[in-house]
């Protein structure tokens, strides 16, 4: 079983991310920060992570530069409010990018494209 990682300041989005991402069969940790998703990402050795971009503190880009420091293999899937930033070149080393939505489709598509690539293309 796959293991994703949701770093959101948002505590009902946390909620609705691990609740659908549990229901698609993948097991979930959540953080409420970025640097708390740094020290997961260290010590849970999650298989993928769900970033917020706008956080209090360190924000989702910083966190993603760090992350890629430290597991450049690591699928990072950054998720906002903001489309905005699809713009930023500093997020183009994400592997994907999200825009929040009450409807998670995306979102889990976009996971299990991520990590089970096979199924994705229908091989």
């Amino acid at each position: 079983m796959s293991k994703v990682l949701i770093v959101d300041d948002e505590p009902h989005l946390r909620l609705l991310y691990e609740t659908e991402l549990r229901r698609a069969g993948y097991e979930t940790m959540t953080a409420g920060n970025a640097q708390q998703g740094l020290e997961f990402v260290e010590t849970m050795d999650p298989d993928l992570v769900i970033l917020d971009i706008r956080m209090a503190g360190m924000d989702g880009i910083e966190a993603l530069q760090r992350i890629l420091e430290r597991k450049n293999s690591l699928p990072v899937v950054l998720n906002t409010a903001f489309s905005s930033y699809r713009d930023n070149f500093l997020t183009w080393a994400a592997d994907a990018y999200v825009t929040k939505s009450a409807d998670v489709t995306e979102l889990l598509e976009t996971v299990e494209g991520l990590l089970k690539p096979e199924l994705a293309t229908g091989r």
